[in-house]
């Protein structure tokens, strides 16, 4: 029997499947809690736990850093204070788990990925809904802007990428270049290319404006998790489930330094603003943060008891947002 991308990812996380079919049994409005750290805080060190009722996913830090968004397993898009957990507002309007977010670079705007095969964008100041992408056929997983928040970029179980127009919701173009699900999209700081990472192995670089492919990465051994760029274009990370970190340049292709600090599969990457450090989170329930130029191990946060499903740097590159159900928000340095 052959099994495609969407019933993996079905079979996977059947436990989170029971918790979306379970939630009409409860209140709509998941309860917060923010558990502040004390002042005195060190490398590493949580400042808030925000909690939730339902099992949460996707996250991304506004802009200005005063905000945090993120999906759950029921659908809502949630935004909240940053500094306070506080909820701001729920965005309601998907039919399935929400599996990732995306703020746009201007801070208008957020969109949202769902199992439900939609891609939602909302209004980020009121929770307002604005359009609904219908593109794809199967799990919508992952979601990017463009630099210019004009365009997104959209991926999921039916193998595609989407590039469609963010104000209108008209599709520019689909990349079919991968063969099993694509898990992770990102596109580059400079606004030319898009990288998408693939449960085919591979990593592939693309041009935004016409799909041309311009390399496909084959370090990895097993599916591709994760993906993201440095922040002046030149270089890309990416992990997988071979437990392995590679960073190797966007141009050529050629293998720059792989992290191995991880015991099992890696499923979440952030760069820091600053370029010069990288963040991973894994199944082992730890995020790593580890120097982008040497592979150096810098801290490990192990304040999550469950996977790491995503993360995020804040603005100023001094926090990171990272989830395993619930959010912890804490120190990336000292």
């Amino acid at each position: 029997m052959n099994i495609t991308g969407s019933q993996r990812l079905w079979f996977f996380f059947l436990s989170t499947c029971l918790i979306f079919l379970l939630a009409g049994c409860f209140s709509s409005t998941p309860p917060v809690t923010s558990v502040p750290a004390s002042t005195s805080l060190e490398a590493g060190t949580i400042l808030h736990t925000y909690s939730s009722r339902f099992s949460i996913y996707g996250i991304a830090w506004s802009p200005n850093g005063k905000r945090i968004a993120s999906g759950d397993a029921i659908g809502t898009v949630q935004v909240r204070n940053a500094a306070t957990g506080a909820i701001i507002f729920n965005a309601r309007g998907h039919a399935g788990m929400v599996w990732a977010v995306a703020w746009s670079p201007d801070g208008k705007r957020i969109a949202s990925a769902s199992w439900d095969k939609t891609v939602q964008v909302w209004d980020a100041t009121t929770g307002r809904h604005i359009l609904t992408y219908r593109g794809h056929t199967d799990l919508a997983l992952a979601v990017a802007w463009s630099p210019d928040s004009r365009s997104i970029a959209s991926a999921g179980s039916d193998r595609t990428v989407q590039v469609w127009d963010a104000a209108t919701g008209k599709n520019i173009l689909t990349y079919r270049g991968h063969t099993e699900t694509v898990s992770a999209v990102a596109w580059s700081p400079n606004g030319m290319d898009i990288a998408s990472a693939s449960f085919d192995n591979t990593v592939q670089v693309w041009k935004a404006s016409s799909g041309e492919n311009l390399l496909t990465y084959r370090g990895h051994s097993r599916r591709v998790w994760a993906v993201a760029w440095s922040p002046d274009s030149t270089r890309i990370v990416s992990g997988s489930e071979d437990g392995s970190v590679q960073v190797w340049y966007a141009i050529t292709g050629s293998y720059f330094s792989m992290y191995h600090g991880h015991s099992v599969g890696v499923q979440a990457l952030a760069w820091s603003p600053d370029g010069k450090r990288i963040a991973s989170g894994s199944w082992d329930a730890t995020v790593q943060v580890w120097d982008a130029g040497t592979g150096s191990h810098i801290l490990t946060y192990r304040g999550h008891v469950g996977p790491i499903g995503a993360l995020a740097w804040s603005p100023d590159g001094k926090s990171i947002a990272s989830v395993a159900d619930d959010i912890e928000v804490w120190v990336a340095r000292g």
